[in-house]
């Protein structure tokens, strides 16, 4: 089961990505111009922000197990998520856990 989370976290990375690079070579923008066109209208920023509330809960929850199990490989999840997004962070930290419960038992 650990598998598909990998690969759904690949997915979540690469999918999005394509969207966002495509984007960015058609208007001649930067990150800065991508961000903004997130919050042109507000279905997009309602979507931005419901995302961004989602990352920021998963990071304080990756955050409190990490230091309440003493198991901080689940921390390496925490780039995905700001850098790439939740699409792939979050997948990756599902992957991560399994694969730390296999090594518990």
């Amino acid at each position: 089961m650990s598998w598909v989370f990998l690969g759904l976290a690949v997915w979540g990375a690469v999918h999005p990505m394509y969207y966002f690079t495509s984007w960015m070579a058609q208007n001649e923008g930067g990150l800065g111009a991508l961000i903004s066109a997130f919050f042109l209208t507000e279905a997009s920023a309602g979507l931005a922000w419901d995302l961004t509330v989602a990352a920021v809960a998963l990071v304080v929850w990756i955050v409190f197990e990490a230091f309440q199990r003493r198991n901080f490989s689940g921390l390496v999840s925490i780039p995905l998520i700001l850098c790439i997004g939740l699409g792939c962070g979050l997948p990756f930290y599902f992957f991560m856990r399994l694969r730390m419960r296999k090594d518990i038992e």
